[in-house]
C-alpha cells in the first residue's frame, strides 16, 4: 500500500492562489455586478477571481497527488532586480528618449534577468519585440507617442 504524499511548494501556490482569489472576490462583491451582457465594475474582478481559485483548487489536488517536490530553493536575486528595474525604467524614459529606444532597452534589461540568456539572443529578442511593438503600437494602433524623444533630436 502506497502512502500519499504531497508537494508542499505546489500546495502552498495553491493556497496563495486560492487566498489571493478570496481577496479580490470578496472585494469585487462591493461593486455592483450587473449581468453577463450588461457587466457592471464588479463583474469581471469576480469572474477573474473565481478562475484564480479554481486553479488554485488545480494545483492544490495536483499538489496531493505527486510525491514531494524539491523544494522552494533561494531566492533569485538577479532575475528580481533586473524584472523589477525593466518597467521602472521604461517610465523613466520613455518620454525623453521615445518610444522605439526605451521598449528595446526595457527589453534588454529584462531579459539579461536570466543567466541562461546569452546578449545575443537578448538583442535579437530585444529587437524583436521593439519592432513587434512600434508595428502594433505605433503603426496598428495610431497610438500618439513620440517614436524618438527629445533627449535624442532625431
Amino acid at each position: 500500500m502506497k502512502v500519499a504524499s504531497f508537494d508542499r511548494t505546489d500546495a502552498a501556490a495553491g493556497i496563495l492562489f486560492i487566498g489571493f482569489g478570496l481577496f479580490f472576490g470578496i472585494q469585487s462583491l462591493g461593486l455592483e455586478l450587473g449581468t453577463a451582457f450588461r457587466m457592471g465594475p464588479g463583474y469581471f474582478p469576480l469572474v477573474l477571481s473565481g478562475v484564480l481559485i479554481g486553479f488554485g483548487l488545480l494545483i492544490l489536488f495536483n499538489a496531493l497527488k505527486t510525491e514531494g517536490g524539491a523544494g522552494i530553493g533561494g531566492l533569485a536575486w538577479r532575475g528580481m532586480a533586473f524584472i523589477l528595474m525593466a518597467p521602472i525604467f521604461f517610465g523613466l524614459t520613455v518620454r525623453g528618449l521615445g518610444f522605439i529606444p526605451s521598449i528595446f532597452l526595457t527589453t534588454l534589461i529584462a531579459g539579461l534577468a536570466s543567466f541562461k540568456m546569452r546578449l545575443p539572443w537578448a538583442l535579437a529578442l530585444a529587437l524583436g519585440v521593439t519592432v513587434f511593438s512600434t508595428l502594433v503600437f505605433s503603426y496598428g494602433l495610431g497610438l500618439p507617442f513620440r517614436r524618438f524623444g527629445p533627449w535624442l533630436s532625431f
